[in-house]
């Protein structure tokens, strides 16, 4: 444990409190006792198709009792930066209702004529006549953003294309990169920190990776927490350039040191 008070908590979620759609061992005991200490938390996930409400549905089905406030996406992340940039803007937009019902919540409009930004998104159903269209928008100037990096995306049945693979494809058609929002970039992560009104320096954030998780809370100023429950080991942890502030074999590990830092450990027995 570090002398560091730790008042509010990001985690990632896959990797972190499920793993192939099944509660983590100790991840619903973690997040009961986040809320009935009533610290402000948000699971945190760079996923971009589902809404609040559809990931909270699906972390109840696993296991896990999360409220659909206390979830931040990718897609959320990169509605309110654009909402920040350009308000009231418009924006050509390639992905499912987590995106476009985050895109409308902070008043964008989607269009595909003339628009401010071309904003790519995670789909399980890309489509050719889309991407040209991205592709044609961008090279007449629209702005090109992209809810995350991730090359693959995890199923059940092996790896699968994501929001980066389909970006690198518009970019080498167009020779314009995107500006990724999601995680690694530290903005999503200040992002989240201001959606719960908390600050970095009192704050931690778990994940499984190091780097997208670890890297973007460290050039956030948090406290970073690595989890052996996803698909880093230990040993791999040991050859990034930076570290985590800590190595835990999973979150069921921090639920004694949340009544320890809060006091509400119980009193060792006579």
């Amino acid at each position: 444990m570090t002398n560091r008070e730790i008042r509010s908590w990001l985690m990632d979620m896959d990797g972190v409190l499920v793993r192939e759609e099944q509660a983590i061992p100790g991840a619903e005991r973690f997040i009961s006792r986040l809320r009935e200490l009533g610290l402000r938390f948000l699971v945190l996930t760079n996923n971009s198709i589902y809404t609040r409400r559809d990931l909270a549905a699906r972390l109840r089905t696993s296991g896990v009792d999360v409220p659909e406030e206390a979830i931040w996406t990718s897609a959320l992340a990169t509605a309110r930066f654009l909402e920040d940039q350009r308000p009231g803007g418009a924006a050509f937009a390639i992905g499912e209702a987590g995106l476009t019902t985050a895109l409308h919540a902070a008043g964008y409009t989607l269009t595909d004529r003339d628009p401010d930004y071309v904003v790519l998104g995670e789909t399980r159903t890309y489509s050719f006549e889309r991407i040209t269209r991205a592709i044609r928008l961008i090279a007449d100037g629209a702005r090109f953003i992209a809810t995350n990096p991730d090359p693959t995306g995890p199923t059940l049945d092996g790896p699968l294309p994501a929001t980066g693979s389909v970006a690198a494809l518009i970019s080498r058609a167009t020779g314009v990169e995107p500006y990724y929002v999601g995680k690694p970039n530290p903005l999503m992560m200040r992002s989240a920190l201001n959606a719960i009104d908390a600050h970095s320096e009192t704050s931690a954030m778990i994940g499984d990776r190091m780097d997208t998780d670890v890297v973007s809370g460290l050039e956030a100023g948090m406290e970073t927490i690595l989890v052996l429950t996803g698909v880093t080991t230990r040993e791999q942890a040991e050859r990034y350039p930076y570290r985590a502030s800590r190595v835990v074999a999973s979150v069921a590990d921090l639920v004694d040191e949340l009544d320890q830092r809060t006091g509400t450990a119980p009193a060792p027995s006579a």
